[in-house]
């Protein structure tokens, strides 16, 4: 997991570099059109080419896809105008609004202490996009979206029954990134790029893909409780990557903000472990492996 998060904060300060030579749309395309590529070959591999969803998971397919887009457009244009932390900072409150989302759309059921892990973590992003301060900036709002779009991206994920491949999808999600870009790329025109814009271009779409691959493998092999919490290092990777490659240093509320966040969010993942753990060992105790129906969640 510390691997996955060290490739996508890599992917994230090379593409950041391209945008001082080329437009966000053309930087997106080109990584799309690798990452893709890439993707489509473990897909042909696997003999997943032509492999067809069932009718019920078209909805929470299309649902991660349109997630998927928006929130790469909403980071890229946040990333390409504020500080690498500060735009991974925020995002790092996205897990908390899964939750919440989950919660008041899936009907999961959230007890009052996550809950209020969930509103300290929001009173920490405000720290982190600091609203009607002089610290304030503008583009902070479409970091803040991209969390909004990856609850969308998440919520469909959830709803996808475990028959669909998670490279498949993930191959349909790059494709679909690609094809828009494609699209709006008459608008903003083409620039002529050397090869150092190639070279960082082509390593963004191999960091990316090599996150997605270790964050897979992570989550399957290793014990989710464990695991997670790595992804907060993250930021780590980013603060070092932003004061290496652009001599960035985010200022001390926007600090003190991500570690409300950081916390915020571990507690809640150490919540959810404790329960699912004692969700299982009351099931286990029961004759005949009774369920749990009507159980409190604390």
């Amino acid at each position: 997991m510390s691997v996955s998060m060290a490739a996508f904060a890599i992917n994230d300060g090379f593409l950041k570099l391209t945008f001082q030579d080329m437009s966000v749309l053309q930087a997106v395309f080109l990584r799309g059109a690798f990452a893709s590529a890439i993707l489509l070959a473990l897909v042909a591999r696997r003999d997943l080419l032509f492999y067809r969803p069932p009718r019920r998971d078209v909805g929470p397919i299309s649902l991660r896809a349109f997630g998927e887009v928006g929130a790469t457009a909403a980071f890229m244009a946040a990333l390409a105008n504020m500080p690498i932390a500060n735009a991974t900072a925020v995002l790092q409150a996205a897990p908390l609004a899964v939750t919440m989302a989950a919660a008041l759309i899936l009907g999961e059921r959230v007890g009052w202490r996550r809950w209020t892990a969930i509103g300290v973590g929001f009173v920490g992003m405000l720290f982190i996009v600091q609203p009607g301060t002089e610290g304030f900036d503008v583009f902070a709002l479409f970091a803040v979206a991209a969390v909004v779009f990856i609850v969308v991206r998440d919520l469909g994920t959830r709803q996808m029954s475990d028959s669909v491949p998670k490279v498949w999808a993930s191959a349909l999600s790059a494709v679909v990134i690609f094809l828009c870009a494609a699209i709006l790329m008459p608008l903003v025109g083409w620039r002529s790029l050397g090869l150092l814009e190639w070279a960082l271009v082509a390593s963004a779409a191999v960091f990316l893909v090599i996150g997605y691959f270790t964050n897979v493998i992570s989550m399957r092999e290793g014990e989710v409780s464990v695991v997670a919490p790595f992804r907060y290092t993250v930021l780590i990777w980013a603060l070092v990557i932003g004061y290496v490659l652009f001599a960035e240093i985010p200022g001390p509320t926007t600090l003190f903000g991500a570690a409300i966040v950081t916390l915020a969010g571990l507690y809640t993942l150490w919540r959810e472990h404790r329960l699912g753990r004692d969700v299982a060992a009351r099931a286990s105790a029961r004759p005949f492996g009774g369920g749990t129906r009507g159980q409190k969640h604390l």
